[in-house]
């Protein structure tokens, strides 16, 4: 068995090096099961040491000129060379115990795609509330965070990969295609959450509360328009960082 690992990263010089670190350590995970990983950093466009910081870890590099998620991952993902996918963002930080518990589902061979809760260190009362109402929706509806998901490559390739047009909420979409491709298959996505996955709170720091409620309603008036647009969704691309 063979495991991609793919980290998008735009920009990501400050975080990305702890990344790899806890991507590498957690990885031990799938070496104890005679497992071999692969590491590969999509550089989406930076204009840092993103690139060079992932070449100098021993990761392989991809560059995507289009700044959009989707088509950074899907570039990762086209570069890979394993059985399943684990995309993981590069300010998140996944532990061996949670790659223990993809390792133990990929092994069951019951589940196609997954995901995992998140957790975020703050002791903001706000953003803990918030992250916990996701949780809770992510684990009832099945949509995995983009800061980790996992995936059967064959399954990936048969549902198209991520949307090209949309710039946010890809995940979403994706799961969406998933959900129906391993029910037509007999078999299941999960969201793991014995062990979260400890993620950045940067864009809930970066940008005021009165800016992602306005991007929530412009999207919900648009009934998702919205995020066919760059510039709307502004949290994932203007560079704040």
């Amino acid at each position: 068995m063979r495991i991609s690992v793919i980290i998008p990263a735009f920009n990501e010089e400050r975080l990305l090096p702890a990344t790899l670190r806890s991507v590498r350590a957690a990885c031990a995970a799938f070496e104890h099961r005679g497992w071999s990983s692969e590491f590969i950093v999509c550089d989406n466009n930076s204009t840092d040491r993103t690139a060079e910081i992932a070449r100098a870890d021993g990761a392989t590099v991809v560059f995507e000129p289009v700044n959009q998620i989707g088509r950074a991952r899907n570039a990762g993902a086209a570069r890979a060379r394993g059985d399943w996918l684990v995309f993981v963002d590069a300010d998140s930080r996944p532990s061996r115990e949670l790659l223990e518990e993809v390792a133990a589902s990929i092994a069951a061979r019951r589940c196609i795609a997954g995901g995992s809760t998140v957790k975020l260190d703050t002791r903001r009362l706000g953003v803990r509330f918030f992250v916990c109402v996701w949780n809770v929706l992510s684990r009832s509806l099945g949509w995995a965070a983009g800061s980790f998901m996992f995936c059967e490559a064959s399954a990936f390739r048969s549902v198209g990969g991520f949307s090209q047009e949309i710039y946010a909420a890809e995940e979403i979409e994706l799961f969406g295609r998933l959900k129906r491709f391993a029910q037509y298959e007999g078999r299941s996505v999960v969201i793991l959450h014995r062990h979260p996955l400890a993620t950045s709170d940067r864009k809930l720091r970066l940008y005021t509360p009165r800016e992602h409620l306005g991007f929530l309603l412009k999207m919900a008036l648009s009934r998702g328009r919205v995020l066919r647009e760059r510039e709307a969704c502004f949290p994932w691309y203007d560079g704040r960082r």
